[in-house]
């Protein structure tokens, strides 16, 4: 199992059958499509781009490089994203996702995230990214990335723990059977109230996690770490993992 930052075990979980185009298409925030920024066009970020757009969100995305090149990724795997460049990405956003690999979250813009609502997709990869000091450590990555923000950012984890093509390929209408969940781990309970409702629109139920503190849960090694489970499987593990820990 690949995302944009590394490897990661696939689940043993088969989700039914494949999304038709409608099934894809037919959520739409509510009240008026709202506008998400995203750094990073790797794997992960474009996917997370494409099924916004396909769930009515304005989507705004950048690479680390130039604006021509964000202009020709998105032309190319994101038709529909708005190309911008990382200090502006974050102007007028309702939430921006962090999905570059961890090795580079401190190169970006990150003082023009004061008072955003932040999505954290990053997994900590060492064969990917090597070794990290400052995320060798117990805690769980989220905290020490939600440190190095502005203080009133408000940090949320999700959508880390699910492998990209899994983003599309088993994204689903509310109330299918076969509805794969995923965990929103925060500090803020508007933050995580507003995260769990893109990754509803994305096609997924949204979980509890808990805090910051809990969303070791989240991170490779989980027992929920690729699984792609069902609600109610989710909740199950998530207890387990509390219980295990506490």
């Amino acid at each position: 199992m690949t995302t944009a930052t590394g490897s990661m075990p696939t689940g043993s979980m088969s989700i039914g059958s494949m999304p038709t185009e409608s099934m894809l298409t037919e959520s739409v925030p509510a009240e008026s499509a709202r506008t998400v920024g995203i750094f990073g066009a790797g794997k992960s970020g474009t996917a997370i781009a494409r099924r916004a757009l396909a769930a009515g969100y304005t989507v705004r995305i950048t690479t680390s490089g130039p604006a021509e090149r964000t202009a020709l990724v998105a032309g190319i795997l994101t038709l529909g994203a708005v190309p911008v460049d990382a200090q502006h990405l974050a102007d007028g956003t309702d939430l921006v996702v962090l999905a570059v690999p961890l090795r580079a979250w401190r190169d970006l813009p990150l003082a023009r995230l004061a008072g955003r609502v932040v999505v954290d997709v990053m997994n900590y990869w060492p064969p990917v990214d090597g070794i990290l000091p400052e995320f060798e450590t117990d805690r769980p990555s989220s905290e020490i990335v939600r440190d190095g923000l502005p203080p009133d950012a408000r940090l949320v984890k999700t959508l880390n723990h699910i492998d990209y093509h899994d983003i599309e390929d088993l994204a689903r209408p509310a109330g299918s059977p076969d509805r794969v969940a995923l965990a929103v781990a925060g500090d803020d309970a508007d933050a995580v109230a507003l995260v769990s409702q893109f990754v509803d629109d994305l096609g997924f139920d949204a979980v509890p996690a808990g805090g910051l503190a809990a969303s070791a849960a989240l991170q490779p090694g989980s027992p929920i770490f690729g699984a792609n489970l069902g609600r109610a499987d989710l909740i199950a593990t998530l207890d387990g993992i509390g219980r295990a820990t506490a």
